[in-house]
């Protein structure tokens, strides 16, 4: 198996609290890992995890093969993250924020490129508008924005769907789909019933007996 990324025995501890224990799976391209589980479960600590964001207190996060704690800067040119916090800042333009990530990201993009993700969102018209004056749902869709100019190998999204109207929903399982067709890999955690399609369809509830 061609698997790139690879998750061994992860365990989190959280104060005197075993939060998960022994959680392990890996990807191939193509596949998408769906991380299901009750509220506190540990499903938001697991993909901050896999981003490098937080350290297990056992076990490790491979990314072919060699732990990502030794790959640093070199891993996250292959991830892109969109957690449950949009990471966008409100004084600035949905552009500004978007041409901003890219460009933090190592990315370059054109302002045409940029502007055809925004409008992609449905956001044609808010491009220039300060992102705090958007609604929640045009604030997620801004966030979001960065997954359609993003050539990573790996998305790992929190809650992705959370406050999108039905067209936000259908471009962005569009993209999904487009992602894992051309050997992308996707991990998400959601609470909307959302078909979820891949090559490989994983699941994986945290909190469960092992």
């Amino acid at each position: 198996m061609n698997q790139l990324l690879e998750a061994v025995g992860l365990e989190c501890l959280r104060g005197d609290r075993r939060l998960f224990k022994d959680i392990g799976f890996g990807l191939e391209p193509g596949d998408l890992l769906h991380v299901t589980g009750r509220n506190g479960s540990g499903k938001t600590t697991l993909l901050r995890m896999l981003c490098g964001l937080v350290r297990p207190a056992a076990g490790n996060v491979n990314w072919a093969g060699r732990p990502i704690t030794h790959l640093g800067d070199e891993y996250l040119r292959h991830l892109t993250y969109v957690g449950h916090q949009n990471a966008i800042k409100d004084d600035l333009s949905a552009r500004e924020n978007l041409s901003i990530s890219c460009s933090l990201s190592g990315q370059k993009v054109t302002g045409e490129q940029v502007a055809a993700s925004l409008s992609r969102m449905g956001l044609k018209g808010h491009e220039h508008l300060p992102v705090r004056v958007l609604s929640q749902g045009q604030r997620r869709r801004v966030a979001l924005s960065r997954l359609l100019l993003a050539g990573t190998a790996l998305w790992v999204l929190d809650e992705p769907f959370s406050a999108l109207d039905v067209q936000a929903v259908e471009t962005l399982q569009n993209a999904i789909r487009g992602h894992l067709s051309g050997g992308g890999m996707l991990v998400l955690t959601t609470h909307q019933e959302v078909p979820l399609e891949g090559g490989r369809v994983l699941t994986l509830e945290m909190g469960a007996r092992r």
